[in-house]
């Protein structure tokens, strides 16, 4: 596996990540936790070692999950977990926190149920409008002086919050949903990211599972399945979008690759700075997403994928409206 440098920050990771979230929320249902044991160290055997986290996937049994399968290879690999979130209920409702008190309460909660003495990368889950993103910053700086987080990270946050927090403690990534058919970052964070040296960190690269192809209009989700309740997976938008799906597999078979494979080379040719970390439940797609580290795509097929992107229209919006609102633009 090759690696890569987070931005300007020394923080050197695998070319690929593995997105934990899926082995125990949001799609339906989590795995058993010997598969997801098993799966997450078969990854660190091919060559992974950045692996994403967060206290509210579950909530809070992913980060055991996590911890307790890297706890052999500990110091061979990068945890990256995230706050901002506070739950009641047990867990049943959340809001956003980031106060200084709440992120130092996930910390600790956190550092016990991954089973470390620090988090590599202590990402803010979504940007709290109610707390100066100087406080979050500060609060942050402080827990790396103790030695308890190593690095400082944002997700989903827009130019003048990264800014504002970077002035305070230097932002080491961003980590923001980033795909072949959601490249709004391009437009919006890109330019702020490469004048800080801040890494990116993609989420649903392969579009929450659509752009792998195995998902099409007739795919029925479990009661459970998160994507359910977004816009851009209703009956009639991924048939709508199907287009993109099949012009991806054309792309593919001429290269020798999956659809999959292809979506994810792309994202590693736009910036050399970017970590994609799919997420998967199966031994069979961890292998094939690995895979696509290893292919190269020229200018010319870059500029090909470029122009025949372009032409699809994707359609629907990929948050309901009261999710959306936590997405700082």
């Amino acid at each position: 596996m090759k690696s890569r440098q987070l931005g300007k920050s020394g923080l050197n990771v695998s070319a690929i990540g593995l997105g934990c979230m899926g082995l125990s929320s949001i799609y339906d249902p989590p795995v058993d936790k010997a598969v997801g044991i098993q799966l997450i160290r078969k990854a660190f055997e091919k060559g992974i070692t950045f692996f994403d986290t967060a206290e509210i996937y579950g909530p809070f049994t992913n980060e055991r999950l996590v911890g307790e399968a890297v706890a052999p290879f500990r110091d061979q690999v990068v945890l990256a977990s995230k706050f901002g979130f506070g739950f009641k209920d047990g867990g049943a409702n959340r809001a956003l926190d980031s106060r200084p008190e709440n992120i130092r309460a996930v910390a600790h909660a956190s550092l016990k149920r991954l089973a470390t003495d620090r988090i590599d990368l202590f990402y803010q889950h979504r940007v709290d409008p109610d707390v100066p993103i100087e406080d979050v910053a500060g609060t942050v700086r402080d827990l790396i002086a103790e030695g308890k987080v190593k690095h400082f990270g944002l997700s989903e946050a827009g130019e003048q919050s990264i800014r504002r927090a970077h002035a305070v403690q230097p932002v080491t990534a961003l980590q923001s949903e980033y795909s072949l058919w959601w490249r709004e970052p391009e437009s919006k964070v890109f330019q702020v990211l490469e004048e800080l040296g801040i890494g990116f960190v993609p989420y649903s690269p392969l579009g929450r599972g659509f752009l792998g192809g195995a998902i099409d209009a007739q795919t029925q989700f479990g009661a459970g399945d998160f994507r359910n309740g977004l816009p851009r997976f209703s009956q009639e938008n991924r048939k709508a979008n199907a287009g993109l799906v099949e012009l991806l597999g054309t792309i593919a078979a001429a290269k020798g690759a999956t659809r999959a494979q292809i979506a994810l080379a792309w994202l590693l040719a736009q910036q050399p700075w970017i970590v994609p970390i799919p997420g998967t439940t199966k031994l069979s797609r961890l292998g094939e997403n690995i895979g696509a580290q290893a292919i190269s795509l020229s200018d010319d097929e870059l500029a090909t994928i470029h122009a025949a992107i372009s032409a699809v229209k994707i359609v629907g919006e990929r948050y309901p409206a009261h999710l959306q609102q936590h997405v700082d633009g």
